[in-house]
């Protein structure tokens, strides 16, 4: 029988029982669109690579171990490891500063050498138990929606899933969280910025 003929299902329990072809037949169906997918989002073909070729890594472990469940098509489970993946991409290079290679560029520019002076500390402190103060004159679902987003740095689905509203809720008491709390702090005379 010949593999292209075989469904997604099919390719996955032949590999299961031995034929380490399939698993190559299966990927071969799925690579492009899987690939484009990725592109699309990270513009960056490198870095597509890179992803593609973990979200592969990730659905072979997956099929090893007996774990994948036929629940729906495999190019949507496949793809939706891709999207994951390439969101932990992105939450991992916000948190790396990308520092630009110039030949005008010096690298000690961006360092702090110097420790931050007891004034900068104590504006710093000040700012804070300002902000803590405001958020306690939000209402509860306002000041819980900040306190998961910035304190336990939560994703607004994981919010969602978190106070059992919808995404858009959860949005929506972000902005109305940092409206109120700019007029209050513009009403208080508190000033948020050192």
């Amino acid at each position: 029988m010949e593999a292209n003929v075989l469904t997604d299902n099919e390719l996955i329990a032949k590999y299961l029982n031995g034929n380490h072809q399939m698993l190559e037949c299966l990927i071969f169906r799925h690579q492009k669109k899987i690939f484009s997918y990725i592109l699309l989002i990270v513009k960056d073909k490198a870095i597509a690579e890179d992803i593609f070729q973990d979200t592969f890594i990730k659905v072979i472990n997956t099929i090893r171990t007996g774990s994948y469940k036929e629940e729906g098509k495999f190019i949507q489970w496949a793809i939706r490891i891709a999207h994951n993946l390439t969101i932990d991409h992105f939450r991992r290079v916000k948190k790396i500063p990308i520092i630009p290679n110039r030949d005008d560029y010096d690298i000690f520019d961006t360092i702090k050498i110097f420790d931050e002076s007891t004034e900068e500390k104590m504006i710093t402190e000040q700012i804070h138990s300002d902000v803590k103060s405001l958020l306690e004159l939000l209402p509860d679902e306002q000041k819980e929606v900040i306190i998961l987003r910035h304190y336990a740095d939560m994703s607004f689905k994981d919010i969602a899933e978190q106070t059992n509203v919808s995404i858009n809720t959860a949005l929506g008491r972000m902005r109305y969280a940092l409206i109120n709390m700019r007029k209050i702090a513009k009403e208080k005379s508190i000033q948020l910025s050192a």
